[in-house]
């Protein structure tokens, strides 16, 4: 049986960014990424500082472990990580085992990886990480899952950029450009995820700051600007 690294389940509660925003959601979170993102917000699902709370566990123990902690109370699960995109076949699984209780699957992932299951998504967040988090992009990778989610997905797919700073909007609308049909959805970086206490007003200035660059932009008339919305409420609270 195939299993699937999962460091932690929680829920429900209410997805906080992208195209879902808003929707109450359980979560299950991934071990495993094949990028380093120095500002990444879940390090812990890859940095090696958790690695004894992951449980490989196959998809009927996953569902009945969202089953325990929610009963009946969601219908909509978003898988995170960590890339989830790095599960082959029991990632497939699991999403056929929530649609046969008609509870839909969310996923978000970076674009390094394609899985055929990526057309079994309800939700298909692709986002692609600016140059602030130090890694590089495979264009043609990316191009070449946008192409095929594009002309053979079920999949609600979108596109999702964090930014940080003026050389990661410019890379948002490189991503744009080359996607324009894909709603985009932007979105201010966190750039403490460590800070204690109260981070709203950090968080909503970042916001106003990026609220500006789109205004201003003829050329980006089409995209979403959003908040973290589980951090203006939860702040950097894990589990959340």
């Amino acid at each position: 049986m195939s299993r699937i690294p999962v460091i932690e389940m929680f829920g429900p509660t209410i997805q906080g960014e992208g195209a879902v925003i808003g929707v109450k959601t359980m979560f299950v979170r991934t071990y495993g990424c094949d990028y380093r993102c120095g500002w990444c917000d879940s390090a812990f699902t890859w940095d090696g500082s958790a690695k004894d709370k992951v449980t490989m566990l196959t998809p009927q123990e996953i569902l009945s472990g969202l089953l325990e902690l929610a009963g009946e109370n969601f219908n909509c699960v978003t898988i995170s990580g960590g890339n989830p995109a790095l599960i082959g076949e029991a990632m497939g699984e699991f999403i056929s085992l929530l649609h046969e209780r008609g509870i839909q699957a969310a996923i978000e992932t970076q674009g390094s990886r394609w899985q055929d299951w990526f057309h079994e998504v309800d939700v298909l967040t692709i986002s692609p990480k600016p140059p602030s988090s130090g890694m590089q992009t495979d264009w043609d990778k990316l191009d070449e899952i946008m192409n095929r989610v594009a002309d053979n997905g079920k999949a609600a797919h979108s596109l999702k950029v964090v930014v940080f700073n003026q050389e990661d909007y410019e890379y948002a609308r490189k991503v744009h450009f080359r996607h324009p049909e894909v709603p985009l959805f932007l979105q201010p970086g966190n750039d403490n995820v460590t800070e204690e206490g109260d981070i709203s007003g950090r968080l909503l200035g970042r916001l106003e700051w990026l609220f500006g660059l789109v205004i201003a932009d003829p050329q980006m008339n089409r995209a979403r600007v959003l908040p973290q919305l589980h951090a203006l409420i939860w702040h950097n609270k894990r589990g959340k």
